[in-house]
């Protein structure tokens, strides 16, 4: 399949992408920090204030984003176990889910995941998980009722790929960050509409203006960055999953019966519908549709069955 680079190299190049979100989301943070004292100070401010307000304010800002990253990456697991409303599954309740997933495990040497389930009719997958005690593949009851052996056989293939090319751990980095510009962005603009305005003096509202303006251009700027991640890594796991059971028809049917029952109608959250191995807006086209691709987590389905085909 044309753009498959290798395993051992698509793992380096994830470690270094989770080194280079640790350092650039903060340093996207510490920039809308200084933007924000750099557009609210009056013009008559020596120019140095600005600069001496930052470094003020630096230590706060750095201990609050580590004390929320601290918090969501070692409780991700239940977080998202709750949003999706999974549960275990126990081995006596599905052997056949068991055996698959042990039979991949063992071909490649790998750690045998935990096994959730999600009681929807929806056909989809996902796996989570930032280390072998917290690495976890969701099915849904209508993935594992719907799928033949084979074609479940791919969708595990192509989940646990994504626990070996570190994806996983990637992408809930990246969740754990933009979620933080969105939670910003959310309280100045509710702040704007329910904060009681006339109360404020019109320098107080603009300081707010600027700081939503600035959180929201940095939540937009976060995302674009978030998915672009998610859909190259799509790619690499339709590989990974070919080149692992050798039967890239297979995954390629269970993409195509997933295609048209995808929507898990018990996931309210969006970062956990990012994680599913399919998930897309809603269809629009001329402007809009190129607006949504930019904002989209997953490559186009037909494409990636169109790969899988020439495999």
């Amino acid at each position: 399949m044309a753009g498959y680079i290798g395993i051992q190299t698509q793992i380096r190049r994830n470690n270094l992408r989770s080194v280079l979100l640790l350092l650039g989301f903060p340093l996207l943070v510490l920039a809308a920090v200084y933007a924000f004292f750099y557009l609210t100070l009056p013009a008559e401010e020596p120019t140095d204030r600005v600069m001496e307000l930052f470094l003020q304010t630096l230590p706060g800002v750095l201990i609050a984003v580590a004390v929320w990253f601290v918090i969501a990456f070692f409780f991700h697991s239940k977080m998202i176990r709750s949003a999706a409303g999974a549960r275990p599954l126990e081995r006596k309740e599905n052997m056949r889910v068991y055996n698959l997933v042990e039979n991949l495990c063992i071909s490649k040497g790998m750690k045998m995941p935990k096994v959730q389930i999600i009681e929807d009719p929806a056909l989809n997958a996902f796996a989570s998980g930032i280390n072998e005690k917290t690495y976890t593949v969701t099915l849904t009851r209508g993935i594992i009722d719907e799928l033949n052996d084979e074609e479940l056989e791919g969708v595990i293939a192509h989940e646990l790929m994504h626990i070996r090319n570190k994806d996983v751990r990637l992408l809930i980095i990246s969740i754990i960050f933009v979620g933080i510009f969105s939670f910003v962005a959310q309280i100045l603009f509710r702040s704007m509409i329910f904060g009681g305005g006339r109360r404020r003096g019109k320098s107080d509202n603009r300081a707010l203006l600027v700081a939503m303006v600035i959180a929201f251009v940095a939540f937009l700027l976060s995302m674009l960055f978030r998915f672009a991640i998610s859909r190259k890594r799509e790619y690499m796991a339709d590989s990974g999953a070919a080149e692992m059971t050798k039967k890239p028809w297979a995954l390629a049917a269970a993409l195509r019966k997933i295609s048209g029952n995808y929507r898990v109608q018990t996931v309210k959250s969006d970062d956990v519908a990012e994680l599913f191995i399919e998930n897309r807006p809603d269809k629009s086209s001329g402007l809009l549709s190129a607006i949504t691709g930019l904002f989209a987590t997953h490559p186009p389905i037909d494409k990636r069955i169109e790969l899988l085909e020439q495999f």
